[in-house]
């Protein structure tokens, strides 16, 4: 099998791909590099391709997931408060003009 093939996926998987490559491109992350990056974590969290049977049955880890979580949050608590909210107001700001 050549690398890269995703025959030995699930649909699943597939679909957990999408949806993390998604997250990133939505992040600004070039679309290769946000490809990569989503089947990185489909591979650590399903322990790689599922269709062969062998180690089918292990559990997901889904500490990739929350890691990226948990690193926002710490980025976000270093910068003062004002700084905090004057962003979180810009934000709600910009949210309200693009619903009008």
């Amino acid at each position: 099998m050549p690398r890269g093939d995703k025959s030995s996926y699930t649909d699943k998987q597939k679909r957990q791909a999408e949806h993390i490559e998604e997250g990133y491109e939505h992040r600004g992350v070039p679309e290769k590099e946000a490809e990569r990056r989503a089947w990185a974590t489909v591979n650590k969290e399903t322990h790689g391709g599922k269709k062969s049977g062998s180690g089918r049955g292990t559990k997901e880890d889904h500490s990739p997931s929350r890691k990226g979580g948990r690193l926002g949050g710490a980025a976000s608590a270093k910068r003062p408060a004002s700084e905090r909210s004057r962003s979180a107001k810009k934000a709600a700001k910009t949210r309200k003009r693009r619903a009008a």
